[in-house]
């Protein structure tokens, strides 16, 4: 079993900057695949960016040059740094990780970007 806890939402301003954090804590023997997801009212959920592991990345087209996703020190925490941030980025971002054939997810954070 994999819990995630996620932190690091909140309101910035169109331009603007926030970095969100996860950390995948359990019986974990590995280096997992990680990443974000995000889902605005009304809309699916998609994929804003995921980091396998060993470190290769994926971004949603609408994020790449904005968007990094990495690694902290301890290898099951990732990082999305978010900067220049747009209007359209509002939404309910969710942390998820594989393991086990097994996919998790956080419990979501709220990312508002409003002037």
């Amino acid at each position: 079993q994999v819990q995630l806890v996620e932190s690091g939402g909140g309101l910035v301003q169109p331009g603007g900057s926030l970095t969100l954090s996860c950390t995948a804590s359990g019986t974990i023997f590995s280096i997992i695949p990680m990443g974000w997801y995000r889902q605005a009212p009304g809309k699916e959920r998609q994929l804003v960016a995921r980091i396998s592991s060993v470190g290769t990345t994926k971004y949603a087209d609408s994020v790449k040059g904005r968007f990094t996703i990495s690694r902290g020190n301890a290898k099951n925490t990732v990082y999305l740094h978010m900067s220049n941030l747009k209007p359209e980025d509002t939404a309910v971002y969710y942390c998820y990780a594989q393991y086990n054939s097994g996919d998790y997810w956080g419990q979501g954070t709220q990312v508002t970007v409003s002037s």
